[in-house]
């Protein structure tokens, strides 16, 4: 059996992983190098080129694989590798993050021997671009209302795309919301302010799209995310302080807007089951969630 050497991806590891990635579209989050490589930091994850596939592995707790991607034939090759590949390390073979649609095929190939959980905490939000900007509908009436009251309270507002000259007035603005929300006593919340603030200082060499809200000049919210497939844009960063009321929904509005309208749909990640965040994004009607779970035999 022929070794395969894993490794963290890094910024020269871009045009192989994007090329994957664009080949082989999808709509799920983590299908970009952006998302990869800025959470490689925080999670042990690594990848490699199986049977002209690609596979990342999770090294957090136990070894755990993604689901390859490439053509159909070659997937089916990989999987056969990965699961002798487990057997001869005498370990549990296991994949993560698999979709509804990754979990059919594999079960086409194996009937029945293999079983998915699926976990609701990591599910994408999709939602369709058009009804984030005119927020239309009774259904979305309360969002309207709180932009309306944002307007008529901050008659001076102004929106702008991130640039190089406001990324570190974005930065600034970023440490002053992890000191306020108590990110330094919750490891996950810390995690992801990490993200946040390593997507500010590459800014530039991640290319990364980016959204500001003013209030008085001052920055009060500030979002990034890129496209994830031809279709669909990922939103991965949204930061506004609390008490400015509607900051959220309104940088939300006005990203989608600006930067996203040539997209059917956005996807804003996860709800990592926070209860309340969990609220907020089924307050905007997602269009539909994208599932994912653990596959075990």
């Amino acid at each position: 059996m022929k070794s395969i050497e894993f490794k963290r991806p890094e910024m020269e590891d871009r045009k192989l992983l994007d090329g994957y990635f664009k080949r082989y579209p999808s709509r799920n989050c983590e299908r970009t190098f952006i998302n990869v490589y800025l959470w490689s930091r925080h999670y042990k994850v690594k990848y490699a080129v199986i049977e002209n596939t690609l596979v990342f592995k999770n090294e957090d707790h136990e070894i755990t694989f993604t689901y390859p991607i490439g053509e159909s034939e070659d997937i089916k090759k990989a999987l056969k590798f990965l699961m002798e590949y487990c057997e001869k390390e005498n370990k549990v073979f296991e994949l993560y993050c698999v979709t509804e649609e990754q979990f059919e095929q594999l079960n086409k190939w194996y009937p029945d021997e293999f079983k998915i959980t699926y976990d609701r905490d990591i599910a994408d939000y999709v939602y369709e671009s058009e009804k984030l900007i005119t927020l239309s509908g009774k259904k979305l009436h309360g969002k309207r209302n709180h932009i309306n009251k944002f307007k008529s309270e901050h008659q001076d507002w102004k929106y702008e795309t991130m640039t190089e000259d406001s990324v570190e007035e974005c930065f600034q603005m970023a440490l002053q919301w992890r000191k306020e929300n108590g990110c330094d006593a919750d490891m996950e919340k810390n995690a992801e302010m990490c993200v946040a603030l390593n997507s500010l200082r590459l800014f530039k060499e991640l290319e990364m799209t980016g959204g500001i809200l003013r209030v008085d000049g001052e920055i009060v919210a500030f979002t990034m995310g890129e496209p994830v497939s031809d279709d669909t844009f990922v939103v991965h960063i949204e930061k506004a302080f609390s008490e400015i009321q509607g900051a959220y929904p309104m940088i939300n509005q006005q990203f989608v807007e600006h930067e996203c309208a040539g997209y059917k749909y956005i996807n804003r990640e996860d709800d990592a089951g926070v209860e309340g965040l969990r609220k907020a994004k089924l307050s905007y009607r997602p269009a539909f969630l994208i599932g994912k779970g653990r596959v075990k035999r």
